[in-house]
């Protein structure tokens, strides 16, 4: 399957698609489950490298309901890289059938026929064709977003803090933390913790990114967009 080259599809609302999350989840993705024949196995250290790289897939094929093909689940999970509650944001299922043997040593000779991929976040579940995949492009700030988001909070924390001005409007009652808890093509999401529950919002750059040498000049945009503005913030002394 091809995974990368194509135009991926305008997203609603200054949003990643659901194509582009679950693109996007792979491409920052350090380790996978595999459950196949019954087995579970953990493989780690993907380096970033996109997993789909060692298992390819195939549209699903005519005839072949007779065979005898094992499933395949491929499971993945977004962490925030920041010490947010509640740190999981997303999970990525990728299900399927095998048409060649698994082996975590020959992994990257692996073929999958595609059944479906499924995207779980807060806002709920959602279903991904291998169209929409194959169409779709990772985030390019997917593999260094938590460098970015971690370097922020442990050397900007002033200036996210700061980003509460541009919030609109603000929860009612005390704000205990604000903390970045993702960033994209688009935008930042802040995490704003309060005593019960928490509350995410997003702040949209001024445009687009394209890759992530732009993401300084953006990011910059909004604290200079801080400044300028009147709102307090509401954190206690």
């Amino acid at each position: 399957m091809r995974m990368s080259g194509a135009a991926p599809a305008t997203p609603a609302a200054g949003r990643p698609t659901d194509a582009e999350r679950v693109r996007s989840v792979l491409a920052a993705a350090h380790s996978m489950t595999v459950v196949t024949e019954g087995l579970r196995s953990e493989v780690r250290h993907l380096d970033g490298a996109d997993p789909m790289g060692r298992l390819h897939l195939h549209p699903g094929e005519p005839g072949g309901d007779g065979e005898h093909r094992p499933s395949i689940r491929l499971e993945f999970t977004d962490i925030a890289p920041t010490p947010v509650r509640d740190r999981v944001r997303a999970r990525v299922t990728i299900l399927g059938r095998l048409l060649s043997p698994y082996t975590d040593e020959g992994a990257d000779s692996t073929c999958m026929e595609f059944g479906s991929a499924v995207l779980e976040t807060a806002q709920g579940r959602s279903y991904v064709g291998i169209e929409e995949l194959d169409a779709a492009c990772p985030d390019p700030l997917a593999p260094y977003e938590a460098g970015i988001l971690t370097h922020l909070l442990d050397d900007h924390a002033e200036l996210v803090t700061l980003l509460l001005r541009l919030v609109q409007p603000l929860p009612t009652g005390a704000i205990l933390r604000v903390l970045p808890l993702a960033m994209d093509r688009y935008g930042i999401t802040l995490r704003l913790e309060q005593r019960r529950g928490h509350r995410d919002v997003r702040l949209p750059f001024p445009s687009p990114l394209d890759d992530v040498e732009q993401s300084g000049v953006q990011i910059q945009a909004l604290f200079s967009a801080a400044r300028r503005s009147s709102h307090r913030n509401s954190l206690p002394a």
